[in-house]
């Protein structure tokens, strides 16, 4: 657990005296599901569907245990992800459009197998190691008052929020969805768990578009409330990670920092709040365009259209007045056939 430092007045600014804490996820749930199994189960082997972190966990512990593992990602898994697992010696098949396919494919090879099917978030063991970090915000910090958790299955929240309302029941716990899928809120809502429709998002690792049964009927009573956020809150909180915390996260680990840069946590003035950071697996192609696209939500990167006449010179007056407004111009587009202007002029974009 790491200490934040101070975000200057973009981000926490607006809630002043807040004390936050990063916690980054570690495999947890996944090597006490392995340790829990029996011999004859460890022969057998494993099997799960994932979108990346619950399979990069059971790939590197079940290597290191000899624990053969099979993992079964949906084609909205970054490559990234994909190939960690194969370098961890898992058998990897990509198969099922999200998180509801690949699972159905992960239980059908369990049936066929023999394999141990371990859920990523609906199993009892995966929860109770992740509720290891809840026993380890309260002994570095025991005057917490809030926790932010990202949820996706929900097994991470049910875990922490277990182990933290035990021991002391008046911490808040915030739970954190993105709105491409709010399967989780959309369960309180109806008051069971229900399949919601999923679209593509930064916060890959959240994109469950069903809550375990388990998880849900574990965490849903010890959440004090439950925060939606926007794809763009989002890229603004990895694009402040990267500057302000020097940390590359994930969309599903930017979730908590995102709920608060929405302001929708202003209720945290002035309390001392772990953010849940549950993890830092993206490709770098998604880590260049979530950064830029955060610049240009935070006003520092726009998109100017100008019609010029087209003449000799023109473009070096106008390359002057931005100069003279000390703007830094990263690409020029000359446009001529298709401007919506008469055949002398010509539009610039930058």
């Amino acid at each position: 657990m790491q200490s934040s430092r101070g975000l200057g007045s973009h981000g926490y600014g607006r809630l002043p005296a807040m004390r936050l804490l990063a916690v980054l996820v570690a495999e947890r749930g996944a090597r006490n599901a392995l340790l829990c199994l029996t011999p004859e189960q460890r022969k057998a082997g494993v099997v799960a569907a994932s979108a990346g972190n619950h399979a990069q966990g059971l790939s590197y512990h079940g290597q290191s245990l000899g624990i053969p593992v099979k993992v079964v990602m949906p084609a909205i898994a970054p490559l990234m992800k994909i190939q960690k697992c194969k370098d961890f010696g898992a058998d990897v098949v990509v198969e099922g459009n999200d998180m509801f396919g690949a699972t159905q494919v992960a239980l059908d090879d369990s049936r066929s197998s023999g394999r141990v099917f371990i859920n990523a978030f609906d199993n009892v063991r995966v929860m109770a190691g992740q509720g290891t970090i809840g026993l380890e915000i309260l002994d570095q910090l025991p005057d917490v008052d809030a926790v932010v958790i990202p949820i996706g299955g929900g097994g991470l929240i049910a875990g922490i929020s277990t182990a933290i309302k035990a021991r002391k029941p008046d911490t808040l716990i915030i739970g954190v969805e993105s709105e491409m899928c709010p399967s989780f809120n959309e369960a309180q809502i109806k008051g069971k768990p229900v399949l919601v429709p999923t679209s593509r998002s930064l916060a890959d690792g959240l994109a469950v578009p069903q809550v375990g049964i388990h998880s849900f009927s574990n965490a849903t009573n010890k959440i004090d409330r439950m925060v939606v956020v926007k794809e763009d809150s989002i890229a603004l909180a990895i694009l402040t990670m990267v500057e302000k915390e020097k940390s590359v996260v994930e969309g599903a680990g930017a979730v908590s920092m995102a709920a608060i840069l929405s302001g929708q946590l202003d209720l945290l003035k002035g309390k001392r709040v772990v953010l849940v950071v549950s993890g830092g697996n993206i490709d770098t192609t998604v880590l260049s365009r979530a950064l830029h696209k955060g610049m240009a939500i935070d006003g520092r990167l726009l998109k100017v259209g100008v019609v010029v006449d087209d003449r000799p010179g023109c473009i070096a007056e106008l390359c002057q007045v931005f100069s003279e407004l000390q703007v830094n111009m990263r690409h020029l587009m000359h446009e001529r056939a298709c401007a919506k202007a008469d055949v002398f002029s010509v539009k610039e974009d930058t």
